[in-house]
């Protein structure tokens, strides 16, 4: 698990396919790595990664042909710059909302423009995971926990402070750039719930109305 907040940012060292999925190598920059063993998680541009292997300067991590198809890891190139995030620990601050790491579709950045010190981006999500996005409620945008502003259809509005640009690859997005989306894990456990009739039948009297009378 992940917070969205973002540690550090890294640039791919290394692209190497192998045998229909890839191998890849990260160059970590300032991401504090001296706590970092063989098998933890990061999460790169809001993938969760294994490291398997170390090195002075960062790490590699396999990514399967699911993660290949589902994400845009797989149009990255040597130099890319990426969004770095260690896996949470039991001390480590919740500033953003919980992460798994496990992206549930592409989006595409459809506009920017300036909104003060700040800058707001409207994002068209896949129509199935559309549902999902509510406004002022937390989304994952490569691996950045944000707000949703506005939601219109299946576009959202984003609002990106001074300090989240210059510390994210968000600085370089424009039109057409294509994003990994995360939505609010609970939204998807509610609705799973929600369509195999549990809640209805629960004998703990919580129902589908019980949920909406109460701000679900």
């Amino acid at each position: 698990m992940f917070t969205g907040i973002i540690q550090a940012i890294g640039k791919i060292a290394d692209l190497q396919p192998k045998g229909g999925d890839m191998a890849l190598t990260v160059n970590t920059g300032k991401l504090p790595m001296a706590d970092v063993e063989l098998g933890d998680s990061i999460a790169v541009n809001g993938v969760c990664l294994t490291a398997i292997a170390l090195s002075e300067s960062g790490f590699s991590a396999d990514v399967s042909r699911e993660t290949l198809s589902l994400t845009s890891l797989g149009a990255l190139s040597k130099g890319s710059e990426v969004n770095l995030e260690k896996a949470l620990t039991l001390q480590t601050r919740l500033g953003g909302h919980l992460v798994s790491g496990h992206v549930d579709g592409l989006g595409e950045v459809k506009s920017r423009h300036h909104d003060a010190r700040s800058e707001r981006f409207v994002i068209a999500a896949p129509s199935d995971i559309s549902r999902y996005i509510a406004t002022k409620g937390s989304i994952t945008v490569d691996g950045v926990s944000l707000t949703v502003n506005k939601v219109n259809g299946a576009e959202f509005e984003i609002n990106i402070v001074p300090h989240t640009i210059e510390e994210t690859i968000i600085s370089h997005y424009q039109a057409g750039t294509k994003v990994n989306l995360e939505v609010d894990v609970v939204a998807r456990y509610l609705e799973r719930l929600i369509q195999g009739g549990a809640l209805q039948q629960s004998s703990s009297g919580i129902t589908e109305a019980f949920l909406a009378e109460n701000g679900f």
